[in-house]
Order: structure tokens, then sequence, then C-alpha cells
């Protein structure tokens, strides 16, 4: 996949967040819950931390920690998009993750917090509110699993291949 591609798939899922986060913010307030159906709500909450809120009751520091990890991912993907043009699912899931990442970091650069508002739940049992952002990055990251299944697989065949030609070459010479 060309780097173009693998970017511009980015920009949708970034493009897609933001619009999304910006409507949601402009639509309710904080903590304001609206059912869509009997597992699903939206509701506005930000995230100070990371995923699962891990690091929210931190002091502050964990703004620039968790922007610098994902400013350094987000450069690391661009290079192995650009490195393995070639593998089209990998490509995919890094695009992916790559919007995610962005769609974040923009939100905890710019506001301090990352936005959330996608609720789903089981009677009282909330899963933790997430994003556009979130579910790429998510979707990717299954994608990757996959891919590495595929990689695993085709390269079992190729050295089974290449064991039989190495094999028939041997008997040739005997």
């Amino acid at each position: 996949m060309k780097l173009h591609y693998s970017l511009s798939i980015a920009l949708i899922v970034l493009t897609l967040d933001l619009t999304t986060k910006y409507w949601v913010e402009s639509a309710l307030v904080y903590g304001q819950q609206i059912p869509i159906t009997s597992f699903f709500s939206l509701v506005l909450t930000y995230n100070t931390g990371a995923a699962f809120s891990i690091l929210s009751e931190a002091s502050g520091w964990q703004r620039w920690f968790l922007s610098t990890i994902a400013a350094g991912a987000s450069i690391v993907i661009i290079y192995l998009l650009n490195k393995y043009k070639n593998e089209q699912l990998f490509c995919l899931s890094l695009s992916l993750i790559l919007g995610g990442a962005i769609g974040n970091l923009w939100d905890r650069i710019t506001l301090g917090h990352v936005v959330d508002f996608l609720d789903f739940y089981i009677g009282d049992y909330h899963w933790p509110a997430f994003n556009i952002a979130d579910s790429a990055i998510f979707v990717g990251a299954i994608l990757l699993i996959v891919d590495s299944f595929y990689n695993k697989e085709n390269a079992q065949n190729a050295q089974e291949d290449a064991n039989k030609t190495s094999g028939k070459e041997k008997a040739g010479k005997l």
C-alpha cells in the first residue's frame, strides 16, 4: 500500500474522530447521558489518563508523558508504513492505529484530556467510555494480530516449499 494511501486512511480516521468529538461536545454537557438502546448510550466524559483511565488520578504529568508516547509511536508507525508498503493488511492496521493515536494526541495536547462518548453496558456494568480513535486503534490491533498469523502461515509454507526444493536438488545430485 503506497504511503499516501495509508496516510489518507489515517486522515479519514482522524477527521471522523475529531468531528464526532466536536459534535458530542456541542450537543451534550459533561456527564450527560442519552440512552440509544438498552445497552448503549452517548455520554460526554473526559479521560486524563490512558486506556481504562489508567493514570487519570495522576497530578498532570501524564498529559505530556502520554503525548510523548503517542507522538513517538506515530513517527515509528509512519516509518513502518513506508518500509512495509507491500504488506497491505499490516499497513491498513497501522493506518487505523495512526489515525486513532493522532486523534487522541490532538485532544491531549489541546484540551488536556481525551473526549470519550461511546458508552456500552450490560445492566449496571459499564465498559469504560471510548471514542472513534479508540475504536480505530482497537480494530487496527486486531488486524495486526490477524496479520501476524497470516504472515506466520505464509512463512511456514515458504519454508516448506524451500525444503522440498532443496530436497529435490539433493536427490538429483545423487
